[in-house]
């Protein structure tokens, strides 16, 4: 030992290999330094198979280089491995001096099968304690050694001394022991957590399951899975999944205490609060990702639990896809491997699962669109709606995401006007494939791919996406109104106000089988009904009933093929609530345009031949039955204009016309024309057997309003059969020549033009055009004050100039500007409403400016 120093003999004892067994320290060894290399040798020799605990205990005694209290340190950790070995002891002679008190170390014995951690693995089990483990109490520091004193003791002896073992020893306290602790019950086995499982953690009960729990699970690369909830590491009693305390966390062993509380009180709730730390909803995914790409891979008893795992991913995607594209993208690309996993030759034809928007167009709906297209196969409705809502190349507009579920209707109808079963697709050379990358940094690298043989990928094509994207516009455009009423007013879209919007055809099934029963009453008979009954067997207004409503109304019974009179989608006067309409089982073909000349003529002649008849006070059966019949002579007309007229005749039976209403429509009209018509009334009077002299002072009326000398009525009325044979009779009575009506219809160039302002009491909305006709529009004229023409803006501007004006004064105005004063009064009314939702004028004569309307125009 001759010129060794205290830092040699330390450096020799790194040198030792220590028994993996439990030591028996109790009683203090005396250890003579003269033969301390002897007995270090002896351990070397007897210990020479345990090489890696001998590091790891040398480690513990590396810093014992420099003094000789750090020697009796180094001792220690040698000793405490030497309990089943005998070692060498040699006696000192002389005087004692005090013992060297080795401290009690207690470590768990290994169980069958356990291999020695690494110094690593026993590092970390040191600093990462369990949740709710005891505190480790650590030993308390040594007593302090004079360095002189050892160094003296360890100068070079003589020759005759050198293998001398001299003691050399400290006193202190009796040592406390301690212990590194084990895993806590059930965290030795690493498991996966199936829905159906519960674990407490930290106090906090999680259900649901779906994450590893343990200790252990490697990777490809070494290391922890990242998701793995390690119940050896150590949650703080208090932490919120709100917050991240900084930077982004890759595994749960990476977030400290606090922020494990937080994730594990996450996955204790539902898991849908939408304030979550996103690095904990991918931890979350992390685990899910492994079990479905590599547990599924070693065996098929991981996926019972894929049908709860896709709901879980759906709602992650749900919950924070929306505001987490790239979450969103890993959630759909695996929900798409899960459904590869079982898809099908003819996916197609099979229920579609649920997806999201994203990025990419979902691979199972690519594979469905390529199977199609590989059989010929129609493409199904809800397989092309999938295409157009999914695909990120089409753009979808607000109306098709406010209003998803009427929008889906909607593109299923028109898609099946278009392409009745199904559009078919021509094949194409791109080849399906699917490949994907993991997300989880434990499974970094990793990729899975599909090929699909000879199946093309038909996203390559574009025909069918331009076909796409322009039913989709089409729908989004025709639920424009519909979308803007419930942005607004969101509690509307299930009232009638909102279903007037929209194509009955969508209606929920409620309203749809009203509708259905009212066309069926309307089958059997003509039916008259007040127009709040209409609207109560529709489920009734929770607004108040204004024009648009009405017409909204028409619309939805047309397209039901319910015809409704008065004939408000062609300029009639709007009903009031209470007022009667009468509805009647319309053509498959008919519509409300009955705007021809023919048709106007008749028209006008049965609203003044309702005026004759009920000039009595009455509208007897004989006179509505003897009308009835004159409607069904008039073999000119269409049988879509014979069902219209019956139909208005019977409201005029209801609600007839002020003959003076109608003074200023027969005003245009020729003199042969006026002195037929007039003929006409005369013989309707008789045609109840006997004429009042209330028909007949009535009908010096009619004669006087048609520019007819009133004292023909008695000659008329008097006159024998054969002297009108020109209006060919009968038996039942008079009947209109269709000759003569020839003639009336010939009497085109005025009467027509005319016709036009004489029945256009309210201007008509534009008809939509049909189907697959490309409508061009052109540049709007400059509408000016309300959206007026030239004529009728300078009527408006000229009776602002004054509060109050006669009739007789406004007809000479209304004659110059070449209006009609009645009907331009009403547009100029119309305009208003529809700006202001208040008249322009009130009364009749005097007619007066509404003062309110002045205010709306000066603002």
């Amino acid at each position: 030992m001759e010129g060794k120093t205290v830092g040699d003999v330390a450096s020799s004892t790194r040198q030792l290999v220590q028994p993996d067994v439990a030591p028996d320290a109790k009683t203090p060894q005396k250890i003579e330094l003269g033969n301390l290399a002897a007995a270090m040798t002896a351990v070397t020799e007897r210990q020479s198979q345990s090489a890696r605990a001998d590091r790891e205990a040398m480690r513990s005694i590396a810093p014992a280089r420099d003094t000789l209290g750090n020697l009796a340190v180094a001792m220690k950790a040698v000793a405490e491995r030497q309990a089943s070995s005998a070692v060498a002891r040699s006696e000192s002679s002389g005087d004692e001096d005090p013992l060297i008190i080795v401290p009690s170390f207690t470590r768990p014995r290994p169980k069958e099968g356990h291999q020695t951690p690494t110094a690593s693995e026993t590092k970390k089990s040191q600093t990462l304690p369990v949740a709710e483990a005891p505190t480790v109490p650590m030993p308390p520091p040594l007593p302090a050694v004079s360095t002189q004193a050892a160094l003296a003791s360890a100068a070079p002896r003589s020759g005759a001394s050198q293998d001398e073992l001299h003691r050399i020893a400290t006193t202190g306290a009796e040592q406390r022991k301690f212990s590194v602790p084990r895993p806590p019950e059930g965290w030795a086995t690493t498991r996966w957590l199936g829905p159906e499982d519960s674990i407490e953690i930290a106090g906090l009960t999680i259900r649901g399951g779906l994450f590893y729990t343990g200790v252990k699970l490697p990777t490809k690369y070494g290391g922890n899975e990242p998701s793995l909830v390690n119940g050896v590491l150590a949650v703080a009693p208090t932490g919120s999944y709100r917050v991240l305390n900084a930077g982004y966390r890759q595994s749960y062993a990476e977030l400290s205490p606090t922020e494990r509380r937080g994730y594990l009180t996450w996955l204790a709730s539902d898991r849908t609060d939408p304030e979550c730390s996103l690095s904990y909803v991918h931890l979350f995914f992390y685990g899910i990702e492994r079990r479905v790409l590599l547990d599924a891979a070693v065996g098929s008893g991981s996926k019972r639990d894929w049908p709860v795992i896709k709901s879980a991913l759906r709602q992650l995607d749900k919950v924070y896809g929306t505001t987490h594209s790239s979450l969103r993208i890993s959630v759909n690309s695996l929900l798409d491997w899960m459904e590869l996993d079982s898809a099908t030759e003819k996916l197609y034809l099979q229920p579609l699962p649920s997806f999201e928007r994203s990025i990419d167009l979902p691979f199972t709906i690519r594979l469905a669109l390529g199977q199609c297209s590989v059989d010929r196969a129609p493409i199904p409705g809800p397989l092309a709606l999938a295409w157009a809502r999914l695909n990120p190349a089409i753009s979808i507009r607000t109306a098709a995401t406010r209003c998803e579920t009427e929008f889906d209707r909607l593109f299923l109808e028109r898609y099946r006007e278009l392409f009745g079963p199904g559009l078919v697709l021509t094949k194409n050379k791109t080849k399906l494939k699917f490949a994907r990358q993991a997300t989880s940094p434990g499974l970094y690298g990793t990729t899975v791919t599909k090929s699909f043989g000879d199946i093309p990928d038909v996203t390559a094509l574009r025909a069918p996406l331009n076909t796409l994207t322009s039913i989709v516009n089409q729908c989004a455009q025709e639920l424009g109104s519909f979308s803007r009423l419930i942005g607004k007013t969101p509690e509307a879209k299930d009232t009638l106000d909102g279903l007037l919007l929209l194509p009955p055809s969508i209606w929920p099934e409620s309203p749809r089988i009203a509708l259905a029963k009212l066309y069926a009453d309307t089958g059997e008979a003509t039916i008259t009904l007040p127009l709040s009954d209409v609207l109560d067997r529709l489920g009734g207004l929770s607004g108040a009933l204004g024009r648009e409503k009405v017409r909204d109304l028409a619309r939805a019974l047309e397209s039901a093929h319910i015809g409704i009179e008065p004939n408000v989608l062609e300029g009639a006067r709007i009903p009031g609530i209470d007022d009667h309409v009468v509805l009647f089982a319309m053509l498959p073909d008919q519509t409300h345009q009955a705007d021809t000349d023919a048709y106007q003529t008749a028209l006008l002649t049965l609203q003044l031949a309702s005026t004759v008849a009920q000039s009595d006070g009455s509208f007897s059966t004989e006179e509505l039955a003897h009308l009835t019949g004159e409607i069904d002579a008039w073999s000119h007309l269409s049988a879509a204009d014979h069902r219209r007229l019956r139909a208005h005749l019977l409201l005029l039976s209801v609600a007839p016309i002020n003959l003076a209403s109608l003074k200023k429509k027969l005003d245009p009209l020729g003199q042969n024309t006026k002195e037929a018509i007039a003929a006409a009334m005369a013989n309707l009077a008789q045609v109840d057997g006997m004429v009042s002299p209330e028909e007949v002072r009535f009908l010096e009326k009619v004669y006087k309003t048609l520019g007819v000398e009133p004292k023909r009525v008695f000659s008329d009325v008097h006159a024998p059969t054969a002297r009108r044979a020109s209006a060919a009779p009968d038996a039942t009575g008079f009947r209109l020549d269709p000759e003569r009506i020839a003639t009336l219809q010939r009497d085109t160039a005025k009467v027509s033009a005319l016709l036009a302002n004489i029945f256009a009491e309210e201007l008509p909305d534009p008809a939509a055009p049909p189907p697959g006709l490309t409508v061009v529009e052109e540049e709007p004229a400059e509408t000016g004050l309300l959206g007026l023409d030239d004529a009728h803006r300078a009527l408006l501007r000229l009776m602002l100039s004054r509060p109050t004006w006669t009739r007789a004064e406004l007809q000479d105005t209304a004659s110059d500007l070449e209006l009609m004063l009645d009907g331009a009064l009403e547009q100029i009314n119309d305009a208003s409403f529809d700006a202001y939702d208040l008249p322009f004028s009130e009364g009749d004569d005097p007619l007066e400016i509404n003062p309110e309307f002045i205010e709306k125009i000066e603002q």
